[in-house]
């Protein structure tokens, strides 16, 4: 069986999202800085199925907590590149 560690395309797949290189970059780009007050979830761009998704994958401590961590930090402009 072949599982595969959640990734920035996965994550923007399971959004909903264009998940090309650049589009994902395009969109951390235009969404960014996200202001520290705000959780990623709550943030006004997402619909509510996403933020749902994005509520749980931080809340399961499952295998998309890490990345939406990650995506996260880079929406608050705290890591230079995915």
């Amino acid at each position: 069986m072949d599982i595969q560690e959640p990734s920035f395309k996965m994550l923007f797949e399971q959004l909903g999202l264009s998940s090309s290189k650049n589009d994902i970059e395009d969109f951390i780009e235009a969404h960014s800085p996200l202001d520290s007050e705000i959780k990623i979830w709550d943030a006004k761009f997402w619909t509510p199925a996403q933020a749902q998704f994005l509520r749980e994958g931080i809340k399961s401590d499952a295998d998309w907590a890490v990345i939406v961590d990650r995506f996260d930090a880079r929406l608050r402009k705290e890591l230079l590149s995915s």
